[in-house]
């Protein structure tokens, strides 16, 4: 199992400790209002916000806050509009990362994004140097104890392109449009889903060997997460498992 997608379990689980101070909530808020705005208040006409839905609920976002979310994207309550953006850069190493935000102000956000990378080694690339490296698809997350035969008869059926073991769940991977159905036929079969979302999965890794390595690329990134504007971040880096368990410890 690649170190990365390890990685985004470990900071699944962190975005869930997070959301008690709330910095995860106002971002799966965000998300949800920008999704309802783009494409309609009605979860069950608009797929992106479907899933941003089911991911803020997830999170355990109050249903009435996703609901005031939904009603200022549609304009149906005021509220701030926000702009979707992605940077792309390098960390030290040569890892590729994206860095996709919501900004009320361009200019602040993208000084500050560009700000991090300097501070922590890395550098900002032009748009598209990066961007083909990555694929955009749906991952839902499983609880391990089910059984890997009974999990693939389900999910395969369904839809799903793979399914990984990542230590701490199982990885269902999906097309974007698919993560819904997907994630419902589980649920429907008595399977236990801890999460879905959209994501980006890198399409090559570079490995990163030396646990100070290691730590440098996760601080840049860390750097970026904890930025308000910045609602994801991905990159192409593979960390061995005993590196990560080192650095998490």
């Amino acid at each position: 199992m690649s170190g990365h997608s390890k990685w985004a379990t470990i900071k699944h689980k962190k975005g869930a400790a997070d959301a008690a101070r709330g910095k995860l909530f106002a971002k799966l808020i965000r998300q949800v209002e920008v999704a309802a705005r783009e494409g309609g208040g009605d979860p069950d006409m608009n797929p992106t916000l479907r899933t941003m839905y089911q991911k803020a609920r997830d999170a355990s976002v109050p249903l009435d806050t996703i609901e005031r979310a939904i009603k200022r994207g549609t304009g149906e309550l005021e509220g701030v509009s926000y702009e979707q953006i992605t940077y792309e850069g390098y960390a030290p190493g040569g890892v590729a990362l994206m860095v996709e935000v919501l900004t009320d102000n361009r200019n602040r956000t993208g000084a500050e994004v560009r700000s991090i990378f300097t501070k922590h080694g890395g550098s900002m690339a032009e748009p598209g140097a990066v961007a083909w490296q990555f694929e955009r698809k749906g991952v839902v997350l499983v609880d391990r104890a089910v059984e890997e035969d009974d999990l693939m008869l389900v999910a395969l059926d369904a839809g799903a392109e793979d399914i990984a073991d990542d230590g701490v769940a199982w990885r269902v991977t999906t097309a974007p449009s698919d993560v819904s159905a997907v994630r419902s036929a589980l649920e429907e079969a008595g399977i236990a889903v801890t999460s879905s979302e959209l994501t980006m999965i890198p399409t090559s890794t570079v490995a990163i060997e030396t646990e100070e390595a290691a730590r440098k690329v996760l601080k840049l990134v860390d750097a970026l997460d904890d930025n308000d504007d910045v609602q994801d971040v991905y990159g192409n880096f593979d960390i061995p498992d005993a590196l990560l368990e080192a650095i998490e410890a």
